[in-house]
């Protein structure tokens, strides 16, 4: 069959295009001739021979990529009989595997004996499988997306890369040697790490390929003819890999490469040393910097050298805080390149104009340098990756996310058509009417108007997200003034000291402050104190944005003076760390939060100012007033976790305090806003000392196996030992300053030894056991202590062994326990440690407490018990003050009341042993008919109110203290009991 125009279906381009698409339909059919001409001198098959069997669909296909790609059309006039190769080999429809393009390539190398034969090879490979990948783009078989096209060139550049490099290493070991091995012996090769969009695996059409070469370790090369410093060896060797990819030649060039981003860009060394680049980032490494290594990722040389390199540069790209400081970095660097876009009049730009693609990669850039750090799944190169991961973190909203991946997408697939014509790196919308054409047909449009409408809509919402994002926090305070309030600037002046003084105090008693006077003193001595004029420009610029914000936010609490009071130490706190003062301005509403909590609660405030990381808490108000449950505080810990390295018990533990302290400020906040009853504030603070003590013991037990291996019989993984809680813990009533009263007990019989490389006799273990839970219980680090722990209610006290088995603790609560020991026990429940272990405590303890007693020595102890600390605790003199806790008719009397009834009654109603908490022994007194209901509810009320009073004290700041009159009635209540049950 004769080629000619009848061979292509025309007739079905829009008629715009018709007229081009047939002059390149000719300009092919005259170099298959011509082809053909010269395969038949050569008896070669000739290259037209194969065209006539394309079916109608591969017709459609070709006239569809003529029409719109120039590149490709010259391709095929070059080389005309790569179409049936590329079809016969399926890569019409799919990208070849990374095995079969990496076996083509090195066969096409196989006899390249010179730079010349490889330059050549490579290029007509990536020439090749570039028309195969720009074919799948324009006609998309089934299922291929743009993420399809550029994994598939990101792949092509890592496999040039690689090949090259590798045909180099072997073509100048002769003359230049290889790299002397590594200390470790591991031998050594140039590390390329990619960059940018190579290195998100997302590179474009006919992308740059931005490159940093890297080598481990200094030292010389051996078995060439002269060694060469690695240093110079790995720059020639880079030097040539440049030339192999980015040299023009009469078979074109390969990638074009960027070498800009390396340490001091074109004036520093072509390739640094993993030394060397360490120390420039830790010491010189700019904000952009930052950004630059976020897709950071070894493609071709030494892989596992790229990423031990990339790990040690991780602290580097990576904030352990919450770095809202980058926001104003990307904000700056948007603003320049906005006026770069005005300057140059590239509005129509699609990557760097309004709501291009640029904005929606710095949206994801912000929350990867903001939550990277603490969130490490956002410690990926890939764009795709990061942004569908947001939703799941809380930092964007689905149906943000929803918007911006197709938008995106759909803005990277026009970007691929304008490359797809020439081959030219280009985000830029034509002007030629044929070339929009071509772009509006490529993209599914009838004409370009109508494409131009898709893309003004999909800038819009693009613009719009990147706004919320990024956008000056100003913007929004300003928008949502009140004007009965001062506005920004008005602040901005006050806090400056620019106003005259009449004017600022009118402006602060404006502003709800009852003491303007004061407040205005304060802020100028905040404003001229040292602390704050010797801050450098950067933390002096967050602190002068932040005050006018802060100032707004105060003046919509209900008591500015208070509020101001108690932030005030915060601030003056963070003054060194300025990354928590953009964290504030960077987010007006976690102001508000901040606000609301330090009125009403100094503690709060307190805790804020010792421990500034949680104000990363005050960014979500969905978590801050509603705490997690046990189920979901353990599986929140476990994930904190994991993202850290097992052998960094450091950073455990730092992130162990970090996670009490947060979570402790969700219970508080709730209890503020009145969200928890008070039985459940208590029960969210116990959930939280056990999950903390669950992963103590769990750190313990391997820290120690790890050394000693375990006693006979244990699993290693599983700690064969008990963590028994009494008082407030076992008694699930912790308060937000409650210590842990704890006793330790293991099954063993205390014979042999560990089974560990460096065994221990079995008791010393858990003696070490022990002490390793108190050691991480009570250790400090910059994020304070866990908790504080109180021993002493272990078997002979402070005297006794500080590990028991449970065998002795049973024979020492049978035989030597005091009744105020049984009392304790009571309270004793099993808080963590092995279940089947747990089971014969619980069975120990009710043994102990349903023996049969005689009640009068029984209620002769409980009461001498209850007046020895009376005399030493309760209020001295009378009046007006009531001791909610220790006075009599308060708190501890319905404790002892409690748990001397469990003690006398326990062996006839085995209910009350169920439980440890004091509520749910009440109800089980009523419910088995002890106690009157009537009473025991009066009795529950009042040991509520006592707690709730106690509660609040710890959160304002006050003594847990009372005036008498107003408890009169709840005292009333316990001493008419307590002279009923225990008056002698």
């Amino acid at each position: 069959m004769q080629l000619n125009e009848a061979f292509l279906p025309f007739d079905t381009l829009p008629k715009a295009l018709q007229p081009v698409t047939k002059q390149a339909w000719q300009r092919l059919c005259e170099a298959l001739s011509q082809a053909d001409n010269v395969a038949d001198m050569t008896d070669q098959p000739l290259p037209s021979a194969e065209w006539p069997s394309l079916s109608a669909e591969r017709r459609q296909a070709l006239l569809r990529v003529l029409s719109i790609s120039s590149f490709a059309l010259d391709t095929l006039i070059r080389y005309p009989d790569w179409l049936a190769t590329l079809d016969s080999g399926g890569e019409l429809d799919a990208t070849p595997s990374r095995e079969d393009q990496v076996q083509l390539l090195a066969s096409a190398l196989e006899n390249a004996d010179d730079e010349d034969a490889m330059h050549r090879a490579i290029r007509r490979f990536r020439r090749a499988r570039m028309l195969g990948i720009v074919w799948r783009d324009l006609n998309r078989p089934s299922g291929y997306t743009m993420w399809d096209t550029a994994h598939a060139v990101s792949r092509l550049a890592e496999i040039c890369l690689e090949a090259a490099l590798g045909w180099l290493e072997e073509f100048y070991a002769p003359r230049w040697g290889l790299p002397a091995p590594t200390r470790d012996g591991e031998p050594q090769r140039l590390v390329v790490l990619g960059m940018g969009k190579l290195g998100a695996g997302e590179l474009n059409l006919s992308s740059d390929i931005d490159l940093i070469f890297a080598f481990a370790e200094n030292g010389e090369t051996q078995g060439g003819r002269k060694p060469l410093e690695h240093q110079e060896y790995f720059t020639k060797l880079g030097q040539k890999l440049i030339a192999a990819l980015d040299a023009m030649t009469a078979e074109g060039f390969v990638f074009r490469v960027d070498m800009r981003l390396r340490p001091l860009g074109d004036g520093g060394p072509l390739v640094g040393s993993f030394a060397m680049l360490s120390s420039y980032y830790q010491d010189q490494g700019r904000e952009w910097e930052r950004y630059a290594m976020l897709k950071a990722r070894p493609v071709a040389g030494d892989l596992d050298a790229g990423e031990a390199l990339l790990a040690g540069l991780r602290p580097f790209v990576y904030r352990k805080y919450l770095d809202f400081g980058a926001i104003e970095s990307l904000r700056e660097l948007k603003a320049m390149i906005n006026r770069e876009v005005k300057r140059k009049g590239m509005q129509q730009n699609i990557k760097l104009g309004p709501g291009g693609i640029r904005e929606v990669e710095f949206v994801v850039q912000a929350f990867q340098l903001i939550r990277g750090g603490r969130d490490t799944e956002l410690q990926v190169a890939s764009l795709q990756t990061a942004l569908t991961r947001l939703p799941a973190l809380g930092l964007l909203p689905q149906e943000v996310v929803d918007d911006l991946l197709p938008d995106y997408a759909f803005l990277r697939d026009i970007e691929h058509v304008l490359q797809a014509l020439e081959d030219r790196q280009t985000q830029t919308l034509p002007g030629d009417e044929t070339d929009r054409e071509r772009v509006a047909f490529a993209m599914g449009h009838e004409d370009w108007p109508s494409l131009v409408h898709q893309l003004e809509e999909a800038r819009e919402r693009v613009r719009q997200h990147f706004d919320a994002v990024i956008a000056e926090p100003e913007d929004e305070v300003e928008n949502e003034s009140d004007e009965k309030t001062p506005g920004l600037e008005q602040w901005r002046l006050l806090w400056r000291g620019e106003l005259e003084q009449d004017e600022a105090l009118e402006r602060l008693e404006e502003a709800g402050f009852q003491s303007p006077d004061q407040t205005l003193r304060r802020l100028s001595r905040l404003y001229h104190s040292r602390q704050v004029q010797s801050m450098q420009r950067i933390g002096f610029e967050r602190l002068d944005a932040l005050m006018p914000l802060l100032l707004d936010a105060l003046a919509e609490n209900d008591t500015p003076d208070t509020a101001l009071s108690r932030v005030q130490p915060l601030i003056e706190a963070v003054l060194r760390r300025t990354a928590y003062l953009a964290l504030l301005r960077e987010n007006p509403h976690a102001l508000e939060h901040l606000m609301r909590l330090c009125a009403a609660s100094p503690w709060i405030a307190e805790q804020l100012a010792r421990y500034p990381i949680l104000l990363d808490e005050l960014l979500t108000p969905d978590t801050l007033y509603t705490p997690a449950d046990k189920d979901r505080l353990a599986d929140e810990l476990r994930q904190t976790l994991n993202r850290l390295p097992e052998d960094d018990e450091e950073a455990q533990l730092e992130a162990l305090r970090v996670f009490k302290h947060a979570q402790m400020l969700h219970v508080a906040a709730s209890d503020i806003a009145g969200t928890r009853h008070l039985m459940k504030v208590s029960d969210y603070l116990t959930y939280i000392a056990e999950v903390i003590l669950d992963a103590v013991l769990a750190m313990a037990w391997k820290h120690l196996a790890a050394k000693h291996g375990v006693p006979s019989g244990c699993d290693s993984r599983e700690p064969a030992f008990l963590i028994v809680g009494y008082g407030k813990l076992g008694g699930i009533e912790l308060g937000y300053g409650s210590d842990l009263d704890l006793v330790f007990l293991h099954d063993s019989d205390g014979q042999g030894a560990t089974d560990g490389p460096r065994p221990i006799d079995t008791p010393v273990f858990f003696t070490r056991l022990g002490q390793r839970i108190i050691h991480l219980l009570t250790a400090v680090t910059p994020a304070g202590s866990l908790y504080e722990v109180d021993m002493r209610l272990r078997p002979s006290g402070n005297s006794g062994l500080l590990v028991t088995s449970l065998a002795a603790f049973a024979d020492y609560q049978r035989q030597h326990a005091w009744t105020w020991e049984h009392q304790a026990l009571v309270r004793a429940r099993v808080v963590a440690g092995n279940a089947s272990l747990a089971d014969k405590f619980d069975q120990l303890r009710g043994d102990i407490l349903g023996r049969q007693r005689d009640t009068a020595v029984l209620r002769e102890e409980v009461v001498n018990m209850r007046q020895k600390m009376r005399d030493h605790l309760a209020t001295k003199s009378g009046g007006d003050t009531f001791n909610l806790k220790h006075d009599a008719g308060g708190m501890v009397d319905i404790e002892f009341f409690c748990q001397y009834a469990v003690l006398a009654l326990a062996n006839q109603t085995p209910s009350l042993l169920t439980y440890s908490d004091n509520i749910r022994i009440l109800e089980a007194l009523a419910e088995s008919g002890h106690l009157p209901k009537e009473e025991a509810e009066q009795l529950r009320d009042a040991y509520l109110a006592y707690r709730s009073a106690t509660h609040r004290a710890a959160l304002t700041g006050d003594k847990a203290v009372g005036l008498a009159a107003d408890y009169a009635e709840h005292r009333n209540v316990v001493t008419t009991l307590w002279q009923r049950f225990l008056a002698p």
